[in-house]
């Protein structure tokens, strides 16, 4: 079954963007962009790959990507409707319209939790390894969930693993990486990547 991960920067104080959606305050040394781009390129936007002429390469691990509203929005005020088109995108908002761009998929009036189940259904051996195919079947690999801290809070009991980019950063405020009611959830650390820059990166599996 194919498995929902929360990959994603914070701070050392958990914030995954400041109190208005900013992000410009973390780095992105180059130890890391060189990992990112080696290790899983899909996770890059398409309109970055093209600008850092990167090659076109299979997708490593995910072929979706959910978001809220607040992360597709900055890439909506560059006028950027389709910022994963190799990726079959889903955005969560009620307020969207839903005929924001034919390649994104507006979720409005459906539990994001019953969509997630759906999506790991999905034949774990159909998907493409091709990251150029936009129309090719996207179910075979894992979804990631880029953000925001609302969605990810709402997804908790669906999150299989949690990526954490941390950056040697405090930010005092701004959206938290859950940003949800008391819901103590354990997760086991399976490993942690020390980067030269001064970013970890930390994996964990939800307690089942």
């Amino acid at each position: 079954m194919r498995k929902l991960v929360y990959y994603v920067a914070a701070t050392i104080d958990g914030f995954i963007a400041g109190p208005q959606g900013e992000f410009d305050f973390f780095p992105v040394p180059d130890d890391i962009s060189a990992a990112i781009f080696e290790e899983l390129p899909e996770t890059v936007p398409t309109h970055i790959q093209a600008a850092l002429g990167l090659p076109d390469r299979p997708h490593q691990r995910f072929d979706t990507v959910l978001m809220g509203r607040g992360t597709y929005e900055p890439a909506l005020r560059e006028g950027i409707t389709s910022p994963y088109a190799h990726l079959r995108q889903l955005v969560f908002s009620t307020s969207l319209p839903s005929d924001q761009d034919p390649a994104v998929e507006i979720v409005r009036d459906r539990d994001p939790v019953e969509v997630v189940r759906e999506l790991k259904q999905q034949d774990s051996d159909s998907g493409s390894d091709s990251g150029s195919d936009s129309d090719s079947d996207p179910g075979g690999k894992d979804i990631w969930l880029a953000g925001g801290g609302k969605l990810a809070a709402e997804l908790l009991p669906e999150i299989d693993e949690l990526v954490v980019k941390r950056s040697p950063r405090v930010a005092c405020a701004g959206i938290p990486l859950f940003d949800g009611t008391f819901t103590p959830t354990a997760f086991t650390p399976v490993s942690t990547r020390n980067f030269a820059s001064g970013v970890s990166m930390t994996t964990y599996v939800q307690e089942r």
